[in-house]
């Protein structure tokens, strides 16, 4: 599954939301992304505000920034790994 995340723009015509392929987003650009959600990741992983490792979900591992997924209408950091997404849209499915 492609990493992804949504841009929202706003234009002369209203608001234009994209959908940008993590894979093209520098690991800085990662980062301050992930500040803006309200996180302080370190250099290798998603840390929440108060320095704490960000677990994914679904396995309760570490998140690493290169790693990460943010799916569309959520601001939930998983591990882009099969089993995680797949319990994301079992849970979630029906916002997408």
């Amino acid at each position: 599954m492609e990493k992804i995340i949504i841009v929202i723009s706003k234009n002369r015509d209203g608001y234009k939301m994209e959908l940008v392929p993590l894979r093209d987003v520098s690991h800085e650009s990662k980062i301050l992304l992930l500040k803006e959600f309200g996180y302080n990741p370190d250099d290798e992983f998603v840390l929440d505000s108060e320095g704490n490792k960000v677990l994914d979900r679904y396995l309760e591992t570490p998140v690493k920034i290169d790693n990460m997924v943010i799916l569309p209408g959520s601001e939930i950091i998983l591990d882009d790994n099969e089993l995680s997404i797949s319990k994301y849209l079992e849970e979630f499915g029906d916002v997408l």
